[in-house]
């Protein structure tokens, strides 16, 4: 575009001042007519709370058999909201993979954070009999319903095969860390 409209050096320097990071909340709004915190995305999950299995979330993402789907569960309530589509969040089925995308989008903010309500939190188990031990790499996500008091309140697809609220304090050692959405 600069050079199809033949910009002048102002006019990039603009340009390149629109484009900052700590803009982007703005051009969501702008684009997608959302704020930065998503009361949207807490609904949906909330609304899941309950379910067992998870075979509506693996199926949706296109699995014929069960799958580890803490990643199908919030990548299907990421597209209820239309997200998806949008461009704001990857479908995922693996953690490593939704971490990635988000580092690559330079949207991570490290577990030692305090998190808003609707940012996808990622953790990494000690857990030696199952996940093993920590290793740097996201074993687990869900979405953050709530900060209150120091508490960490979520929403997590898979926790022990079932749609769930669990808690955890901020800075927990096992939180790797959170997709700072630009919704």
């Amino acid at each position: 575009m600069v050079a199809q409209y033949n910009f002048d050096e102002e006019q990039k320097e603009y340009l390149a001042e629109m484009f900052q990071e700590e803009n982007n909340s703005l051009w969501s709004a702008i684009l997608y007519g959302i704020g930065y915190s998503d009361d949207q995305i807490v609904t949906v999950a909330l609304s899941q709370v309950g379910n067992v299995g998870g075979g509506p979330y693996w199926s949706w993402y296109g699995f014929n058999n069960r799958v580890e789907w803490c990643a199908c569960f919030v990548s299907w309530c990421a597209n209820e909201c239309g997200y998806i589509d949008a461009g704001i969040i990857t479908k995922y089925a693996g953690c490593v993979n939704g971490v990635q995308w988000f580092k690559d989008r330079g949207q991570w903010i490290d577990g030692s954070q305090e998190p808003m309500a609707g940012m996808n939190i990622f953790f990494d188990w000690d857990n030696k009999d199952s996940s093993g031990p920590q290793d740097g790499l996201s074993d687990h996500t869900g979405i953050v319903e709530k900060v209150e008091n120091g508490i960490v309140y979520t929403v997590e697809g898979n926790s022990g095969d079932s749609c769930r609220i669990n808690q955890y304090a901020v800075g927990h050692y096992e939180i790797l860390g959170y997709r700072a959405p630009r919704y």
